[in-house]
């Protein structure tokens, strides 16, 4: 086994969820199956999560779009805890939501809001702090 990549693995899993409670998919996975779950850690967390191509508050904004336009909502609330755990502020993360209604359609922009908002709630976030905004940030 790569030592390499197991440690890639273990820093790049607590960079995501450090403080998380909800289940995490590595958990799921072991539950049915440790082996495959070891596997899949090591690809998806190891190699893919932990690459240095794009910074890691980009990777988790991409992950926020994808997981809205498709509608994974139990799995966009894990990304949205990753994405504020490496740095992305709630009006980044909102806004990357609310550019997916071109493309997702305004349902699937809602009910990933309504996500984020959750998770602020759970974390005493909400509501937001508007007074860092840009003047042209701030609603009318």
């Amino acid at each position: 086994m790569d030592k390499d990549l197991i440690e890639r693995t273990k820093r790049t899993a607590a960079l995501y969820f450090e403080g998380i409670e909800d289940e995490k998919p590595f958990e799921l996975w072991k539950a049915f199956d440790p082996e495959l779950a070891r596997d899949l850690s090591l690809f998806i967390t190891g190699k893919m999560y932990a690459r240095e191509k794009l910074p890691h508050p980009t990777r988790q904004l991409i992950t926020v779009a994808a997981l809205t336009v498709l509608g994974r909502m139990d799995e966009l609330k894990l990304h949205i805890q990753a994405a504020l755990n490496v740095g992305c502020p709630a009006t980044s993360i909102a806004e990357t939501i609310f550019q997916t209604a071109i493309y997702g359609g305004v349902p699937a922009t809602n009910c990933a809001l309504k996500t984020l908002r959750s998770v602020l709630r759970e974390k005493g976030d909400w509501p937001l702090d508007r007074s860092s905004q840009r003047p042209s940030e701030k609603t009318p």
